[in-house]
Parts: C-alpha cells; sequence; structure tokens
C-alpha cells in the first residue's frame, strides 16, 4: 500500500495536524508507505521533507486568505503531479484547500475522508464550499470520525451512513517530569488542583468553569493553561466574583512543560459548549496519567464518548455551573470514587486512545478497501 495523507498546515499545531502526522509516522514506523502532503504555516518554507525511508512530508506555500481560510494554489498543481503514485488518499475535512485538489486531481484509486468536525461559525466558507464538500462526500470511498456519534450526528453525513466508520485519535502517554510537576504541587500546597487547557476562546465554556469555583471552599485551586481573545474579559469575571485566590491563569504553556501540569492536578475540567469540540484530545492526554475528567455532554459531539461518564470521569449538561460544581465536590470528597475513576481512565485509554489503536485501526480500513 502507498497512501497519501492531505490536509491542513505544517509546522504543527492543531489537533487535525497531529492526526495527520501521526498516522504518517506510525505507519511508515510499520513499513507501510505513508506520505504527508500540507500547506505552510507561520511562514515556513516550501519544501519536501524525508521522514524516513517510507515518509516524505511535501510542505506547499500558503498564499491567499478567503473567507478566513488560508489557501495554497500550488497543493493543486502537486497533488495533480503526484496522486497516481499512490493507493489511498486520505482527506483530512475541513479543508476546502486539499478538497479543491483532490477534485482537481484525477485521481483515480480509494478515497478515505476523515470527518475531523462540521464547519459551524464560518456560515460565508460554507457557502462556498458547500457543493465541494457534497463532491467529496459523495466521492470518499470511506468517512471515518474521530467518535461514532459525531459523524452519526452530522447534519451533513445522514445520507451517507452506510459508508461511515470510526477511528478514535490516539496519542503516546504523556512523558513527565516527576521534580517540575511536584514544584507545581508545592506552589498549591494542600489544594486539591483543577486545571483547564485550551485556547480563552468563547465555545470553551470558560464563564461557566469560573462560576463552578464560586462556592468551592478553599482547598480547591483551577489553574487554566492557554490565551486567547477573552483573557482580559475572563480576568475581570475572576476579579468580579473575588476569586484571585482560587483562580491562576497560567498563559501560554510550552509544549514540554504540559505534561507536568496534567501530572500535577488532581482532576482535569473541560467545559466547553457547542460541538466545535468534537473529540478533546486534552481528554486523552489526562487519561493517560490516570486523572480523571469533568466534560459537557455536548450536543452531537464526541466529547462525553470518549470521557464515559462514571468511568473515566463524569459529564455533565452544558453551561451548568451548579452540575459541574458538584462533579467536582463528588471527587473531591470521595477518595474511593475518585481512585476507582482515576483507575478507570487509565484503562479506557489503554483500551481506546493509544497510537498503536489508532494505526491498528487505520491499517484495518485501508485493507478493507
Amino acid at each position: 500500500m502507498k497512501i497519501l495523507q492531505v490536509g491542513k498546515f505544517y509546522p504543527i499545531r492543531g489537533g487535525v495536524e497531529k492526526v495527520m502526522y501521526d498516522l504518517m509516522l506510525g505507519l511508515s514506523e510499520r513499513e507501510i508507505h505513508c506520505d504527508m502532503l500540507c500547506a505552510s504555516t507561520e511562514n515556513f518554507p516550501e519544501t519536501d521533507i524525508v521522514i524516513n525511508q517510507y515518509a516524505k512530508l511535501f510542505v506547499v506555500s500558503t498564499q491567499i486568505k478567503v473567507a478566513a481560510t488560508m489557501l495554497a494554489p500550488k497543493m493543486i498543481s502537486k497533488l495533480r503531479s503526484i496522486a497516481n503514485q499512490y493507493d489511498v488518499i486520505h482527506i483530512h475535512h475541513p479543508d476546502p484547500m486539499a478538497t479543491l485538489s483532490l477534485f482537481l486531481a484525477g485521481f483515480k484509486g480509494k478515497v478515505v475522508l476523515h470527518w475531523h468536525s462540521d464547519i459551524l461559525k464560518q456560515k460565508t466558507l460554507l457557502k462556498l464550499y458547500k457543493p465541494l464538500q457534497d463532491w467529496l462526500i459523495k466521492r470518499a470511498d470511506l468517512i471515518v470520525g474521530t467518535s461514532p456519534i459525531y459523524v452519526k450526528e452530522s447534519q451533513f453525513l445522514t445520507k451517507v451512513q452506510e459508508k461511515i466508520a470510526h477511528i478514535p485519535i490516539g496519542v503516546e502517554p504523556l512523558l513527565t517530569d516527576s521534580t517540575k510537576a511536584n514544584l507545581i504541587r508545592g506552589r498549591f500546597a494542600g489544594k486539591k488542583i483543577l486545571f483547564a487547557l485550551g485556547r480563552l476562546v468563547e465555545y470553551k465554556g470558560y464563564p461557566f468553569l469560573i462560576e463552578a469555583m464560586k462556592g468551592l471552599d478553599d482547598s480547591y485551586h483551577l489553574l487554566i493553561g492557554g490565551i486567547g481573545p477573552l483573557k482580559e474579559e475572563l480576568e475581570n469575571q475572576v476579579k468580579a466574583l473575588n476569586l484571585q485566590d482560587k483562580i491562576t491563569f497560567l498563559g501560554f504553556i510550552a509544549d514540554e512543560d504540559v505534561p507536568n501540569y496534567f501530572k500535577a492536578c488532581d482532576i482535569f475540567c473541560l467545559s466547553s459548549t457547542i460541538k466545535t469540540e468534537a473529540f478533546a484530545i486534552v481528554q486523552i492526554e489526562a487519561m493517560s496519567l490516570g486523572k480523571p475528567v469533568i466534560s459537557t455532554r455536548i450536543p452531537g459531539s464526541g466529547v462525553s464518548w470518549v470521557n464515559e461518564h462514571e468511568v473515566s470521569g463524569l459529564t455533565v449538561p452544558i453551561e451548568n455551573v451548579d452540575d459541574f460544581r458538584n462533579a467536582i465536590l463528588r471527587l473531591g470528597e470521595n477518595k474511593e470514587f475518585y481512585d476507582r475513576l482515576s483507575k478507570g481512565a487509565s484503562e479506557r485509554f489503554q483500551q481506546n486512545f493509544t497510537l498503536d489503536k489508532m494505526i491498528d485501526k487505520t491499517i484495518t480500513i485501508y485493507k478493507s478497501l
């Protein structure tokens, strides 16, 4: 088999790109030829990079911005020139440029469409892109989601359920530095540490998580990692609620330090409110270290499928401050219950969300074609 992953950007910053890159590496390490074609970001130069004997990374330059989406027209000519070298092209959605490139490539082989998420907020983009998206859905031999829930409930996929499957995202267990994790715990000695990580944007639901801290005693402390446009607004909310002693904004956390915050925390919190949060890789990163997760039941999203209620953590209704607070208390005040969910988080990770599991499932799907 020769496989080509096609999608967004390099260097890798988002979850979709990480899945693409991990698939390329994982497949190539099993001596399956798998290359990756993507557009550049952050002014990264156009280049071809040999990863190993079985993998090459093609990066084309990004030149145009349309409907808040960066486009790389050179992807069209690049894909046309190499497409027929591959048995399977694996397209990662949403990515209008990748879809247009496949449409114009004249590729006759098998196509896997990896449906990471619906286009929800970019209404203008969707109007322009929908005819191509409809073509891609029809053209795909198989459509895979990151969870069975998301692809089952997507309004765009209701008529193609007969060719739907899912490949849960998988990661390596986080590698931590015990000394650094202990230093973090030392800063908040005697506290039950809650940790949240993600961009400070509307759909993450941070106002509800912050409000949930009201009514908890001083033994609880919330750490929020990430940057974003709502920083000042959230800081003002904390001041207005007089919660400065219970909530710390960490700002940007370097990649190498993130695992140590997961290690130091007692509970990981995910308060997202809409299905833009389709899977939440941060949940499985927390679970890899045996940390129970409290997450929201987002209609149509796979988030609460990833975090199984009363197995790997607790799930609560979106935007429900009281239920989120009560979930924190259930875990924080009952050690036996906490230990059971901590063990459940580790076991659920090992059973479903390791990198090896993701590669195994992907190979099975390719072979089925």
